[in-house]
């Protein structure tokens, strides 16, 4: 595996590394909320889900490929669960949405968990239930749980956009809606789908 700059990355198990994989709109957003984690060793911007081999941002944007702008997550388990790459996903998106992400519209920028093994899959099913019943929306968690498919790493001036580009990323933000709304959304109230209180130490 190549991470976003270019270094090999090892996933077998002397590093002990595992994937995640998510879909959350504009996959600029989504790589801060999991870099800043410890445990967490590479953030990879990408597209996966769909049919098209190879595709390009300018393929993919237009909403023809099947593909959506998704995150990979390359984490050290012995220091991060999945559990808690699941809050964070949670705590950054609109799982209320079937039409896209905020200001970004078409099913490109659908959100969805796609689930690298058995484990994950039913860690993400127990969480998107966890979070229905929490009273925290009001509107049915339409986010998709689906099975990992071929991960193609996006175009390199997407890599960590936002600090490539601060004050382009910046307008962005401020203007997509998405900080407004996981403000309105989450001031005040507490979730967590970790279950192991063990597992407290990642938050």
């Amino acid at each position: 595996m190549i991470s976003a700059d270019g270094q090999k990355i090892s996933l077998n198990s002397r590093d002990n590394l595992a994937k995640a994989t998510f879909a959350g709109g504009c996959f600029w957003c989504m790589e801060p909320p999991f870099e800043k984690l410890a445990g967490v060793r590479e953030v990879i911007s990408g597209y996966t889900g769909g049919r098209k081999l190879n595709p390009t941002y300018e393929e993919v944007s237009s909403g023809a490929t099947g593909h959506l702008e998704s995150v990979e997550v390359v984490f050290d388990p012995s220091v991060i669960s999945y559990d808690r790459l699941l809050d964070v996903f949670w705590k950054n998106i609109d799982p209320t949405d079937p039409g896209g992400q905020f200001v970004d519209r078409g099913g490109q920028y659908s959100s969805a968990i796609f689930y690298h093994s058995e484990e994950q899959k039913k860690l993400a099913e127990m969480s998107k239930q966890k979070l229905a019943a929490s009273g925290i929306f009001h509107k049915p968690i339409v986010t998709e749980i689906i099975p990992a498919a071929t991960f193609y790493k996006a175009e390199d001036y997407h890599q960590d956009y936002y600090k490539k580009n601060p004050i382009r990323y910046k307008f962005y933000r401020l203007n997509a809606g998405r900080d407004q709304f996981l403000e309105k959304t989450w001031s005040g109230k507490t979730f967590e789908t970790i279950t192991s209180p063990g597992e407290r130490r990642y938050m």
